[in-house]
């Protein structure tokens, strides 16, 4: 007689690893077709805003901050994609000149600040002093901690004089921003995108991180709120945070205006030059 088998243990229901950041379990993969299917609905109400901002005479600025290659980038393209570009406006400023760097700070970011029935999208922004600066030590302890005290004071009074101002971090765990540094590595033509400014930031995860937590602490106010775009799939944050912009700006659809083309001028003998006498693209497609 043999012994009985012993009986199966049953398993434990497991709760879902969490990934870096307290980030929730990946979802399935959005579609393409179902992504390019609700952006294309996202950006028709951005066109019906942007004509309430043009009308009503708005004043709006939207600060895109983030870690490197967590997709502040391709979520700006997207907002700015159908939109005007004399009234939707990308500022994305490079490193302040020498003389920048004697002035009052926020100088040189109050000169693109929008003017009447305008947008302005910042691909990153006056925050550079309390990330990228304050983490690679390219401003001084007083600099810093003057700016942790002046720029709630000075988004206080944009916003008091009428601007409308909305603040998004983007936030990428640290496997998935590997997985595109190394994609970026390999394309061609993403590898512009990899700057030596972010190969040096691989070595400073933590310190970006605890430069980023000191940040919102400090300048999460009333008046301008930080809101957290989780950003591992970049369809999904694109989306989220087209979504919650329209949602920040109350906006009403206008009217069509009523648009008749007017007739053709008449050719009134005018002779044009032969073609021969023009240089055209070679037609290689």
């Amino acid at each position: 007689m043999t012994d009985a088998p012993p009986p199966k243990r049953k398993k434990r229901p497991t709760t879902p690893k969490l990934l870096t950041g307290s980030e929730p379990p990946q979802r399935k993969k959005l579609s393409r077709v179902d992504y390019e299917e609700e952006l294309r609905l996202l950006q028709v109400e951005l066109v019906k805003l942007q004509r309430w901002v043009v009308e009503k005479g708005l004043r709006i600025a939207v600060v895109f901050e983030g870690r490197d290659a967590a997709g502040k980038g391709g979520s700006i393209k997207r907002i700015a994609d159908r939109l005007n570009p004399r009234v939707c406006r990308i500022v994305a400023l490079g490193t302040p000149t020498e003389r920048q760097k004697t002035q009052w700070y926020f100088q040189r970011y109050v000169s693109e600040l929008p003017a009447a029935g305008e947008m302005v999208l910042f691909d990153r922004s006056w925050y550079n002093r309390a990330g990228v600066e304050r983490v690679m030590g390219f401003c001084s302890n007083e600099q810093y901690e003057e700016f942790l005290r002046s720029c709630p004071q000075f988004e206080r009074m944009i916003v008091r004089d009428g601007l409308i101002l909305i603040k998004y971090w983007f936030s990428v765990s640290d496997v998935e921003q590997e997985r595109r540094f190394q994609a970026r590595m390999t394309d061609s033509v993403k590898r512009w995108k990899l700057s030596p400014m972010d190969l040096e930031s691989r070595a400073h995860w933590v310190e970006y991180s605890r430069a980023k937590d000191v940040m919102l602490e400090n300048t999460d106010i009333p008046e301008a709120h930080w809101y957290v775009v989780r950003a591992d799939d970049k369809r999904r944050a694109r989306l989220n945070c087209i979504k919650h912009l329209l949602s920040q700006i109350p906006y009403e659809e206008l009217p069509p205006r009523v648009i008749e083309l007017p007739p053709r001028q008449p050719d009134r003998g005018y002779v044009r030059p032969p073609m021969s006498t023009n240089r055209f693209v070679p037609e290689v497609y």
